[in-house]
């Protein structure tokens, strides 16, 4: 049986497998058919290992033998990523696993772990390098990602003792781990068998030999073997000087389009100096925000979705564009305008009110003093009002208080990139080689924007050497 499973994954490879490839096929075929309760698969594959083929060829056989399977991954972005490449939808973790608590108020943001009643399926999970097992988001089930999805996966319903699923994390343990954190928990097995999970581990480190044509993962693998960033030219990454920057961008963006082209940088104010600058310059745009504009959403918000069953929410993270504004307006000291919206990773629309100040601040506390300075503002509309409850009730009412943090998307962070792929990306470390060089965090910083690449790289103000 073993072996016409592996027989049905490896006749849906693009190419033949080389003898670690096939190692992980076999594992993954015995891991399939383990009796082996709360199982879970563990592959941590490098770039250019091979290891989205395998997966994608995993689905297409568990598809045509009827066998179930879910495609999650962490934000909106990663999962269209992996609903490209296998041919399938995949979801968010968090607008699969979550739903708005009962009774709480529709815009409370407050959602806790679903009922899963799927039973005997694999639950495959992209990027889950960017998994945290902290409580930092006590908005959703526990706080912790990681934990809640476990819960979600592995808790039977009813009077049943087991449901029998089971779960693949897929991710690359070079690249970028969660805010806070120094390693990826969900890519440890230790951390994964303190669940009381049954884990098969797997690694693809031999970079398959067509992916070592491309430059850039020739440098990526460079960068992650030798623990040096020392960056050489090919056909796919290229060296930019800051008076050829404008004409390159323009470049791309006719040539692969504005929403196959990303700006990577270090910061957010040097995100915003970028974003200014494209607006200007190449786009011509004059006004604070104009319809074309690509927005990337900087808090979560539960608000504008409550008319639309199909987006529970907006998350920090998501990517829209503008098709329509109107009803500019000033309040409470504040600029607001209402804008028409394309949720770019989901192909939905939805209409909301932005709030223009956040679009250029430089850092997470600037926007939590605007954010209270505007809440004690419209705290001051209702002076009859003591308890502190009931005024905390009317003012989450206000459509300006609810109003959606954005940011411009032209460029990000590599944290907010990260699970995303673009044709042409533009990477602006902002230090001199030597400095990076210097800071170890550098090493999977750079290795994950580099491989935030599906074509070709442009490397900004780099050193260039004789």
């Amino acid at each position: 049986m073993e072996n016409f499973l592996l027989e049905h994954i490896t006749r849906y490879l693009p190419f033949t497998a080389n003898e670690q490839q096939a190692a992980v096929l076999r594992q993954i075929a015995a891991f399939l058919l383990s009796k082996a309760d709360k199982k879970a698969f563990l592959l941590n594959g490098y770039a250019g290992t091979g290891k989205t083929s395998i997966i994608a060829a995993l689905v297409q056989a568990m598809q045509q033998l009827q066998m179930s399977c879910v495609l999650l991954a962490p934000t909106g972005r990663a999962a269209k990523v992996m609903s490209h490449y296998a041919g399938v939808p995949a979801y968010t973790i968090h607008r699969f696993i979550y739903r708005g608590e009962r009774g709480a108020q529709p815009d409370s943001g407050y959602f806790s772990i679903g009922e899963n009643k799927l039973e005997s399926t694999l639950f495959i999970v992209d990027e889950a390098s960017m998994l945290s097992n902290q409580r930092d988001n006590t908005q959703f089930g526990s706080g912790s990602l990681l934990d809640d999805l476990i819960r979600y996966i592995y808790t039977p319903q009813g009077n049943h003792i087991s449901n029998h699923n089971s779960l693949l994390l897929l991710g690359d343990s070079a690249q970028l781990p969660p805010v806070g954190h120094d390693t990826s928990p969900a890519l440890e097995a230790s951390v994964l068998m303190h669940y009381g999970l049954d884990v098969t581990t797997a690694s693809l480190t031999q970079v398959a030999r067509q992916a070592l044509d491309s430059t850039v993962l020739q440098n990526a693998t460079a960068i992650r073997s030798t623990g040096q960033i020392e960056l050489h030219e090919g056909k796919d990454l290229h060296f930019v000087a800051p008076n050829r920057l404008q004409e390159t961008l323009e470049q791309a963006y006719r040539e692969t389009g504005m929403a196959e082209t990303i700006i990577l940088t270090r910061s957010n104010r040097r995100t915003n100096l970028y974003n200014q600058g494209v607006r200007a310059t190449i786009l011509f745009r004059e006004d604070a925000l104009s319809a074309g504009d690509r927005l990337m959403i900087s808090r979560n918000n539960y608000f504008w979705t409550q008319e639309y069953e199909q987006i529970p929410f907006l998350a920090n993270g998501d990517t829209v564009e503008v098709t329509r504004l109107r009803n500019l307006r000033e309040m409470y000291g504040f600029q607001f305008t209402d804008a028409s919206l394309r949720l770019l990773d989901y192909d939905y629309d939805i209409d909301a009110t932005v709030w223009l100040d956040t679009l250029t601040t430089d850092t997470p506390e600037q926007t939590y003093n605007l954010h209270r300075t505007l809440y004690e503002r419209i705290a001051e509309d209702y002076p009859e009002v003591k308890n502190r409850k009931e005024l905390n009730e009317l003012i989450r009412q206000s459509p300006y208080y609810q109003a959606l943090q954005i940011r411009f998307a032209y460029a990000v962070t590599c944290h907010k990139a990260q699970g995303g792929q673009w044709d042409t990306v533009f990477i602006d470390a902002g230090q001199p080689m030597e400095q990076i060089n210097q800071d170890p965090s550098y090493l999977r910083w750079t290795y994950t924007a580099l491989t935030r690449a599906k074509q070709q790289v442009f490397w900004v103000n780099y050193e260039l050497r004789d």
